[in-house]
């Protein structure tokens, strides 16, 4: 063979000695740092689901929580600003939807879905 002595020596000192086999070698060696392991993966997923609530769902339900008190205290006579970026006034309001007023004209009054409010000012 053409393997150099010091390649020959390596794979001398792979062989096992004892007697056992190697996959049993592996297997006792795989079973002790296996608890370790599993140990580890669960405290990455609580890891993970923890930043999941604390940087998603939990803005998002401050946000939503903001939008329904915004929403119980508008009033017909208040400016407010459509997602879309359209400033108005509210003529009239039901349960779901409000009746907005755009500019000067008296003409174009346009009702739309409360969810289409962004934002609400009061008038002094």
């Amino acid at each position: 063979m053409f393997l150099s002595s010091a390649v020959q020596k390596l794979l001398v000192g792979c062989t096992p000695q004892t007697g056992e086999t190697m996959s049993t070698s592996a297997n006792a060696a795989g079973t002790g740092s296996a608890g370790y392991s599993i140990g580890m993966i669960i405290f990455y997923i609580v890891l993970m689901i923890a930043l999941f609530y604390f940087m998603a769902i939990r803005p998002q339900k401050k946000e939503q929580k903001k939008m329904q008190a915004m929403m119980s205290t508008l009033e017909t006579g208040d400016v407010v600003v459509t997602t879309s970026g359209f400033y108005g006034v509210v003529i009239d309001i039901t349960e779901e939807d409000v009746i907005v007023e755009f500019g000067s004209n008296k003409n174009c009054r346009i009702p739309m879905r409360k969810s289409a409010i962004a934002q609400v000012e009061k008038p002094e």
